[in-house]
């Protein structure tokens, strides 16, 4: 329930901490795409990001163990910092494999995937969609809207981009094409999570609502 003796403060400053921590690791993400040869560096500022985002969940796990009133449902503060975090997650997946895999030469699909396809743009208006959650305001439904539309543009770059591995006469190695599948497998991964996101924030503005 909500309430002016309830600890809001300290769950929705958590959600927008995450949110935040998910933005600035997919800006990294897209860098690392961009410039290959800086990936070492980058996936470790990725790492960082990852880190803290762990940090905030086990707090606000905790937290929310010990909390008698929350501002939300239970089940709704442990799954949006769930999805978060497996939004960050999925980030640094992709930011390690990119190392491990030593990818040298990005393909375009992956950047426009990372980029154009939302996984940046996918995050923005989830980051200020969260801090609204304390004032409940029915703004978020249409941001919920922005980022589905997101999500299913990402669908399609996807599909694309896994077509284009399998095409006749391609002439990809078939490693190639295992590691830029696995790649793009993670990076849409992330911004379905990120539609997840969008879809419990629906969720609590409809409830409260």
């Amino acid at each position: 329930m909500f309430g002016a003796k309830t600890k809001d403060n300290v769950f929705f400053g958590a959600f927008s901490d995450h949110a935040a921590k998910s933005v600035e690791a997919a800006k990294l993400l897209l860098e690392m795409l961009e410039h290959p040869d800086r990936k070492e560096s980058l996936a470790l500022d990725v790492g960082e990001k990852e880190g803290a985002g762990d940090r905030i969940t086990h707090e606000t796990l905790k937290r929310l163990h010990e909390t008698w009133i929350t501002p939300l449902d239970r089940f709704d503060i442990h799954s949006l910092v769930s999805k978060l975090d497996d939004v960050l997650d999925l980030i640094e997946a992709v930011s390690e494999r990119l190392v491990l895999f030593e990818i040298t030469a990005v393909r375009p699909p992956a950047v426009e995937l990372a980029g154009a396809a939302q996984v940046v743009r996918a995050d923005a208006p989830r980051d200020a969609a969260v801090p609204q959650l304390a004032a409940k305001s029915k703004e978020l439904l249409d941001i919920g809207v922005e980022i589905n539309r997101l999500e299913n543009e990402a669908d399609h770059i996807y599909r694309r981009g896994i077509a284009e591995l399998y095409r006749t006469g391609s002439g990809i190695e078939p490693v190639e094409i295992m590691k830029w599948r696995d790649l793009y497998d993670n990076i849409e991964d992330a911004t379905d999570r990120c539609e997840d996101v969008a879809n419990i924030v629906e969720g609590v503005v409809l409830e409260y609502a």
